[in-house]
């Protein structure tokens, strides 16, 4: 009962300052994740087919020379602004069921700072933090450097939450 309502407030509390806080309260045999190792395959595969992963297409992006990246990010950014609104309007539930609740966010300045931070790896590394390990997948083992930075930021971040602008 008591990890009941420790569960209940530390949703409550992570609800305040996240996008989406979906926690399911099923538990599952560990091979029923395997579903999602066979849509991460498909996915890396769509990531490289598309040129997504590639240094080259990525440095046009930032150098205003080519569409290609801009089309991508478009089409993306409006497919999930399409699943958001659909999700909200008719109320959609997960497939076992459980509600889906998307937190409103407000705009602050720590998501200017972050954007920034952000944009100036992602330009300097040519990875972005989607396609890393389909880049480690394809032979550029040296993106595991980004990775390692990638996960040394999140651990950082982490550590100094409470005293970043959110």
């Amino acid at each position: 009962m008591q990890q009941n309502i420790n569960t209940e407030k530390d949703l409550q509390l992570r609800e305040l300052d996240a996008m989406c806080v979906n926690e399911s309260r099923l538990e599952h045999k560990w091979y029923h994740n395997f579903k999602y190792l066979v849509i991460g395959i498909l996915f890396g595969i769509v990531f490289v087919k598309s040129e997504v992963i590639s240094w080259f297409r990525i440095q046009e992006m930032f150098r205003l020379q080519s569409f290609h990246m801009y089309g991508i990010i478009g089409s993306a950014v409006i497919t999930g602004m399409i699943s958001i609104f659909l999700i909200k309007k008719f109320n959609i539930k997960t497939i076992y069921g459980e509600p889906i609740k998307i937190a409103p966010k407000t705009f602050n300045k720590g998501q200017i700072y972050g954007s920034l931070i952000f944009g100036l790896g992602w330009a300097m590394t040519g990875a972005c933090p989607g396609p890393l390990f389909a880049q480690i997948g394809t032979g550029a083992t040296v993106v595991a450097v980004t990775l390692l930075s990638a996960i040394a930021g999140t651990w950082v971040y982490g550590l100094r939450r409470e005293k970043l602008p959110h």
